[in-house]
């Protein structure tokens, strides 16, 4: 495991000026305005959705007394699942020692981080008081699944943050030494003014990085699954309770979190041009999760089908030919499956190009799949009849997010954009030597 990443201030973070090698002028920077322009986009519409949450709370959303869950749960448990996926496969260099994908180590973690916050503010914007989300941490109740998620979540965040430190550490302590004007005031209070860049201090950070992975792994394992425990637990809702859940959780997250990183790493670091290698066999690995996560898939629907449980079957039936059957067969098993595995078995696996593509359909495509998690799951009527009983708008099986909730999404969506660019503009580049010498260690 290597954390000493090369550093080149001068040329912006880890960003700099383009190299395109691949005979597509310019190709690279059109690829970075596009995404900073899109994420201040989303970003500032966004802000809409946030002002009616924030004054009107939950009137503007379509959820209702039997929809009660919607596209901010959705949101969250897609969000989670990358970060969970990211997180896991940084573990694959910094625990079980995996030189092939050393250099996007980094860049893993710093995803798992910002998909986590992602998150974190979609299921923060779906309580129905805000203000109270901090008790879950003063008084909880280790009876409910919900506060164990909480109290992971606390201590895989402490986690990230700790790891990303300390394998930035050095690197920003050269950065801060070579770099000018503002940036070098940032990099020297993110190591809060410390100048060690001996040998003995890069091996303890290796150290510190490994242990803190290590806690990791087990902490994102148990957060992820306990996530599709807590679906799986719930016995009103028969297309949620089954012992599948949590595995199945756990592998969308591997399946989705790779997809992203794939997509990532292609894009930032001059991707295509410096990690191709390590997107092609990052192509290999998310080609094989989605097998899996597909057989797990239909094995549920066979067992759900074969068993003849009337609930379960209804809630199947409503992801395959209900209102949105679009979702499902176009959206999570055209796009997101099939056009992917496609990209991925032809000659279209040797070309990182395509390889990339094909991670950013799968990770769209898990949209689709933790919609038909959630969604279906719940528009079913528990007492049948109920909906005709009672004429109120919010008594009905029927939902599609209003603009708030696309607005507010949209708004999370953009705050993970440009935080990826700010990354990418103030993390120390990996690719122009430093010259360490030049640099007086703290005795």
């Amino acid at each position: 495991m290597s954390i000493n990443a090369n550093v080149n201030p001068g040329a912006g973070g880890i960003s700099g000026q383009a190299t395109n090698k691949s005979g597509f002028p310019g190709k690279a920077m059109s690829l970075k305005n596009a995404f900073w322009l899109l994420g201040a986009l989303f970003f500032l519409v966004g802000l809409a959705g946030w002002a009616d949450r924030l004054t009107n709370g939950h009137r503007d959303a379509n959820y209702g007394s039997i929809v009660t869950w919607g596209l901010w749960v959705a949101a969250y448990i897609y969000f989670i699942g990358l970060s969970a996926g990211s997180f896991l496969i940084s573990s694959l260099v910094y625990v079980f020692n995996v030189k092939r994908f050393e250099r996007i180590g980094r860049l893993a973690v710093f995803t798992a981080i910002v998909t986590l916050l992602m998150a974190l503010l979609a299921i923060w914007a779906d309580l129905g008081h805000m203000e109270r989300a901090w008790h879950v941490l003063v008084f909880p109740n280790f009876e409910s699944p919900m506060a164990w998620m909480i109290w992971l979540y606390s201590t895989y965040f402490l986690l990230l943050v700790a790891e990303m430190w300390f394998l930035l550490r050095r690197d920003m302590v050269a950065a801060g030494a070579q770099a000018g004007g503002w940036k070098s005031k940032v990099y020297r209070g993110l190591t809060f003014g410390s100048k060690n860049v001996s040998e003995a201090s890069t091996t303890r950070d290796r150290k510190i990085v490994r242990v803190l992975a290590t806690i990791g792994v087990p902490v994102a394992i148990m957060f992820h699954g306990g996530v599709g425990t807590l679906f799986g637990v719930v016995a009103a809702r028969p297309l949620w309770n089954t012992g599948l859940f949590p595995i199945l959780f756990l592998l969308s997250a591997l399946a989705s979190g790779g997809a992203l990183l794939t997509m990532i790493t292609a894009i930032f670091q001059d991707g295509l041009n410096r990690n191709r290698d390590i997107v092609i066999t990052l192509g290999k690995v998310i080609l094989g999760l989605l097998l899996l996560d597909v057989l797990f898939q239909i094995s549920e629907y066979l067992v759900a089908f074969r068993s003849g449980i009337p609930g379960h079957i209804e809630g199947l039936k409503l992801i395959m030919g209900g209102t949105y059957w679009w979702v499902f067969w176009i959206w999570q098993l055209g796009l997101g499956t099939l056009i992917p595995l496609l990209l991925l078995v032809l000659p279209t696996r040797k070309d990182a190009r395509w390889v990339s593509l094909a991670g950013l359909l799968i990770a769209l495509g898990f949209i689709g799949v933790r919609l038909n998690i959630v969604i279906p799951g719940l528009a079913e009527e528990e007492i049948n009849g109920i909906t005709q009983a009672i004429s109120t708008p919010r008594m009905t099986t029927q939902y599609f997010p209003s603009p708030t909730e696309w607005l507010l999404t949209l708004g999370i969506v953009g705050l993970g954009l440009l935080l990826f660019g700010l990354g990418e503009m103030l993390l120390p580049r990996e690719k122009d030597p430093v010259r360490f010498t030049e640099l007086a260690p703290e005795e």
